[in-house]
């Protein structure tokens, strides 16, 4: 998903319309993650990208995008760039670790 989100509607009020990307987001990452993996991958990880505008955007973490969301609605931003790109993830294996 590569979408620049605007937050002015001319019947919804913003608190309504920030509800509404949340969950747009929300359901394409459930969407994504319910994909069926291949047999050599572990889980489905993801690569976010937030900004002002698409030039603008910085690397994030998946868990931060509510609260990117939230600071654009304080911001009062016209809108804002949002890119959550798909990618296969592999566990690392916790060594063992000896503690005599």
């Amino acid at each position: 998903m590569k979408k620049t989100f605007k937050l002015s509607h001319p019947k919804l009020k913003l608190a309504r319309l920030v509800d509404s990307i949340k969950y747009e987001v929300k359901k394409y990452i459930k969407r994504e993650r319910n994909k069926t993996l291949p047999d050599d991958v572990d889980f489905w990880d993801f690569d976010c990208k937030y900004g002002a505008t698409e030039q603008e955007a910085s690397v994030i973490h998946l868990s931060q995008i509510n609260k990117y969301i939230d600071e654009a609605e304080q911001q009062k931003l016209e809108s804002f760039y949002l890119e959550i790109l798909v990618k296969p993830g592999y566990r690392t294996r916790k060594t063992d670790f000896d503690f005599e």
